[in-house]
């Protein structure tokens, strides 16, 4: 295995950046999604889907700025808390580095492997990992939840699950949400690690769940959203698809739209649950982000969609290079794409689909991780490592 503790600039991929056109001010996804979280919540959700106004603008040129090379990078995406960023890495290990020049803060090997995407607050960063145990003669995989300190990554606290959390981790400013592989849907405190409540269900959970108001929403693998009350865990509401959800709900006036591996989109009532409308793609639907003008889908036909917000007409749609696994980052009327099996991260205007930039990946991607940006840091995980890019200096 190569060296996991190197980060170096390269000014060699700039030459490949395309320049595009200067994107108006962008505003979060939270934003759009009902009512302002606390600051917690606001600044460090899982992904961050949404560029900040006057941060970044994904069509201008943008140059590597530092790179933080390894072989071990995942299928699951970096945390960060506004100021450091939390690279989770094969072999359960997580690297803490700095956003603005890559300056590695410490490395902590926390047991077992990851089990689904972390999240970090300015307290530390909350990981759930997994671990092989044999019960019988049959090995099963025991979960645990754990949070590590922001200043030098040692375990603040840690809470042993029956069996491991799946996707990602989602959060408000007092309680940790996740969904586990024996369909139980877990409340945890942050600071103490105790749980709160933990509901059953029939069927396993491996999506990325959504904070909206007091409302938690998360799909399970046989097709079902479910929308619990964050305080008590109780079923609100329920809308049964024909497919595993495994994507990451989006919130906008009152309205919730989710792909399905059925390959539908969905607009259900927040409140009450009742449908609204579905749009039908070529194959499942991996992600769906709201922007002021529509519903950005992304479908494993390759193809980009973009959907009106009040009956789901199609505006437009384009086909990529590679299928699309992980979270596009969207912006007012710019969004990244990075194809799987591509070399370039594509970014598409939101007006017609047509190109605006690109960046470079390195050959052959095969993550799904998704990029977040920092401040003014684009952050793209790849086979490589993790890439920072910025505007040119």
């Amino acid at each position: 295995m190569k060296k996991q503790s190197v980060y170096t600039r390269k000014r060699a991929l700039n030459r490949r950046l395309l320049p595009g056109f200067l994107l108006p001010a962008i505003l979060l996804l939270q934003a759009l999604c009902s009512q302002p979280l606390s600051r917690a919540a606001t600044i460090f959700p899982f992904p961050q889907g949404l560029i900040g106004s006057g941060q970044l603008a994904l069509s201008q040129p943008l140059t590597l700025r530092w790179q933080y090379s390894t072989d071990a990078t995942l299928n699951l995406t970096p945390a960060t808390d506004g100021q450091r960023v939390y690279l989770p890495l094969a072999a359960g290990q997580i690297v803490s580095l700095r956003a603005v020049d890559g300056q590695l803060f410490w490395r902590a090997e926390i047991g077992g492997e990851f089990s689904a995407s972390p999240a970090a607050d300015d307290r530390g960063v909350y990981i759930a990992s997994e671990t092989g145990v044999v019960q019988g003669k049959a090995p099963q995989a025991a979960g645990a939840l754990r949070a590590l300190g922001r200043e030098s990554g040692v375990t603040l606290w840690m809470h042993t699950l029956p069996f491991p959390l799946r996707g990602a981790l989602a959060m408000n400013e007092q309680t940790l949400f996740g969904g586990s592989s024996d369909g139980r849907v877990y409340a945890v405190n942050k600071k103490s690690g105790e749980v709160l409540w933990a509901k059953q269900f029939n069927t396993p959970f491996s999506s990325l769940p959504t904070i909206s108001k007091n409302n938690l929403l998360i799909g399970n693998d046989d097709g079902t959203l479910f929308c619990l009350d964050q305080t008590s865990g109780k079923t609100l509401w329920r809308y049964r698809t024909r497919g595993p959800i495994r994507g990451r709900p989006s919130v906008s006036q009152g309205v919730v739209y989710f792909g399905s591996a059925d390959g539908y989109v969905y607009a259900i009532d927040e409140t009450s649950g009742q449908f609204r409308w579905r749009t039908r793609t070529g194959a499942g639907v991996q992600a769906v982000a709201v922007t002021e003008g529509g519903v950005l889908v992304a479908s494993l036909d390759n193809f980009v969609y973009f959907l009106t917000l009040a009956r789901g007409a199609r505006l437009w749609k384009k086909q990529l290079a590679g299928r699309i696994a992980a979270q596009p980052l969207a912006a007012a009327d710019g969004a990244l794409f990075t194809p799987l099996s591509g070399d370039t991260g594509v970014i598409l205007d939101l007006r017609d689909g047509r190109q605006l930039n690109s960046i470079p990946i390195g050959e052959d991607n095969t993550t799904a991780a998704s990029p977040i940006v920092v401040k003014d840091v684009l952050f793209v995980t790849t086979r490589q490592g993790l890439l920072a890019f910025s505007r040119p200096a």
